[in-house]
């Protein structure tokens, strides 16, 4: 599973599922510079590792939060220069989990406050407790969201709510975050993490080339016309034909046996 981590606890609770808890409860789960750090090192860990992780999950330890963004008593004081050094590194960890060619989940515990719901809405989709609650509160402190926060939101929620959350700065809840298309499904605390994982299970049993190639297609969507996105849909679909899991996939059909995929 790589290395051992400071601020991050990494196991892998079912087969090619790789879960990364972030690992701060006595600040809220908040990012230093440490922990984006080692995010950055997750995802390229992941991303070297096809044969091993097909999906992963990405929570916050305790129940109170899943990360209250950036640890501002750590920034406190900083120098232009040191403040702009650290983001550099936030921006290389958010990009490197959006760039991540396995799907992420996250797995809102509690609290997604400013660069925690960036995470989030970095993902591929989320999961929520219905107890969770999610802000993007940068106005309040004379900033604006750096880490995606103002291209992925208006992409989940719509440009005008976007706008009416990012410039308000105003909290909102698990249930209003699902009504408005930022969480997929809203959980009971005590089963979101099974609920998760099960998915996340559902998702790695599925062929992981194919995956990959779904992800990265349906992405494709978002930066251009639909003939430039059908493009890639092709192109990418054509690579998936000789492959030994598509033809283990429509053996298996034929055969009436689960598919066993290798990833090749």
């Amino acid at each position: 599973m790589g290395a051992a981590y400071e601020t991050l606890l990494i196991d892998d609770p079912a087969p090619y599922v790789r879960r990364v808890v972030l690992n701060r409860p006595e600040r809220a789960n908040a990012f230093n510079t440490a922990m984006m750090t080692e995010l950055a090192a997750v995802w390229a860990d992941v991303a070297a590792q096809p044969d091993a992780v097909r999906c992963v999950v990405l929570t916050g330890a305790g129940e109170r939060a899943f990360c209250a963004g950036a640890d501002l008593k750590e920034r406190q004081g900083m120098s232009q220069a040191d403040w702009a050094a650290q983001h550099d590194i936030f921006e290389r960890a958010a990009y490197a989990l959006m760039d991540c060619p396995v799907p992420v989940i996250a797995a809102v515990n509690g609290a997604a406050y400013a660069g925690g719901c960036e995470l989030v809405l970095a993902c591929d989709f989320a999961f929520a407790a219905a107890s969770a609650r999610f802000a993007l509160t940068e106005t309040t402190l004379g900033i604006i969201p750096g880490i995606g926060g103002t291209q992925n939101l208006p992409r989940a929620v719509g440009m005008r709510r976007a706008k009416q959350i990012i410039l308000s700065g105003a909290p909102f809840s698990a249930e209003e975050a699902f009504a408005w298309g930022l969480v997929n499904r809203l959980c009971e605390p005590d089963a979101l993490m099974t609920e998760t994982i099960e998915t996340a299970a559902r998702i790695a049993g599925n062929a992981p080339l194919a995956v990959r190639a779904a992800k990265r297609a349906m992405n494709a969507s978002l930066s251009g016309d639909l003939k430039s996105g059908l493009a890639v849909e092709v192109e990418v679909y054509n690579t998936l034909i000789d492959t030994d899991d598509r033809r283990e996939g429509i053996d298996a059909f034929n055969e009436k046996r689960p598919p066993v995929f290798k990833g090749r």
